[in-house]
């Protein structure tokens, strides 16, 4: 008798212990995907670019049914991204309910050599890129700096004589954006003087004030300054002109620099063995997210750029973009 009690109790833990186990791959994002609510990540402070990427992608995905199941939108702050990649790089590198945003600074934080991660975009899947900006070079409306052909005239003569400025660390994005004229006009972008400042919106004001002759910032940013006649913009780091108010801002190629595009683009990623039901459900959603009217609404009123890549597209150009970074911070003495 109680052999055979025995062998029932040992019988209901196996189912239980089973069901357990189907529940913890089914979470995990075996199955039909997705069975449970999903989080994405901004690896930053909530009203930066990261955070409102991440809000406009869950509000639309769930306001048009795009996507039936919740999305919670997390904010990760720490190190430009670099402290939420080593957590989720070792901790949720099959979580496939969770994806996050990000831009250049996860190829910037892992190929640079002081205070590196060692985490890169190769640790993730990536899924989709959204939108696409460019970087701009910007000096006030009364300045005696009439275009960039001057600007790099005189810095040929003195590297130092200009104060260039940008709302990133040295060796960030906008650094690179700062330098990248002289680097691409035979300067030697290490002597080149780069100040810092924390955001955007701080490097324009230090601009306005006079402590910054010129900075670097995103094209998108700079808008509203120049409607109400505050600065003029150099150049922008696009291929071709831009529509709107910088219609009549040069390229960087027009100006004689063949490699002088800097894409600042978004994109959504996904965790490095990410289940194929999901990567494959995410390619689909995401597709359909980037053609929607209310998405195509939400890039207008943010003032984005749409340029929606594939996995694959977006994978390669993460590749090109990754060798012009790591060239450039080489050559302002800051790559491995």
């Amino acid at each position: 008798m109680k052999k055979g009690i025995l062998l029932t109790l040992i019988g209901l833990i196996g189912l239980t212990s089973a069901a357990c186990s189907t529940k913890a791959d089914f979470g995990s994002g075996s199955g039909d995907y997705p069975q449970k609510p999903i989080t994405l990540v901004a690896p930053s402070g909530a009203g930066g670019g990261w955070d409102q990427t991440a809000r406009s992608i869950s509000k639309v995905l769930q306001n048009s049914k795009l996507v039936n199941q919740t999305i919670t939108v997390e904010n990760k702050p720490g190190g430009g991204g670099a402290v939420f990649m080593a957590e989720y790089a070792t901790q949720f590198k099959k979580d496939s309910y969770k994806l996050f945003v990000n831009s250049p600074p996860i190829l910037i934080n892992h190929l640079k050599k002081e205070g590196n991660s060692p985490f890169g975009y190769q640790d993730t899947t990536p899924l989709a890129q959204l939108t696409k900006d460019y970087g701009a070079l910007v000096v006030t409306a009364n300045s005696p700096i009439k275009d960039l052909s001057g600007v790099i005239q005189e810095l040929k003569k003195n590297p130092k004589k200009y104060t260039f400025a940008g709302g990133s660390a040295p060796g960030s994005m906008d650094h690179l954006i700062a330098v990248l004229p002289s680097f691409l006009s035979g300067i030697n972008p290490k002597v080149v003087k780069y100040v810092s400042y924390d955001g955007g919106g701080e490097a324009i004001t230090a601009l306005l004030g006079g402590n910054a002759d010129i900075i670097a910032t995103d094209a998108s940013a700079v808008s509203e300054y120049l409607k109400s006649g505050k600065v003029r913009v150099l150049a922008v780091t696009a291929p071709e002109r831009l529509k709107g108010i910088l219609k009549d801002v040069p390229t960087l190629k027009e100006l004689g620099m063949e490699k002088g595009e800097f894409t600042i683009w978004r994109g959504v990623f996904g965790p490095k063995e990410m289940d194929p039901n999901a990567k494959k459900y995410w390619n689909e959603k995401l597709k359909a997210l980037s053609e929607n009217p209310k998405w195509k609404e939400e890039l207008e009123a943010k003032g984005w750029e749409s340029d929606y890549k594939d996995a694959d597209q977006f994978t390669a150009f993460l590749q090109d973009q990754s060798t012009q970074i790591a060239t450039l911070l080489k050559a302002i003495g800051m790559g491995k």
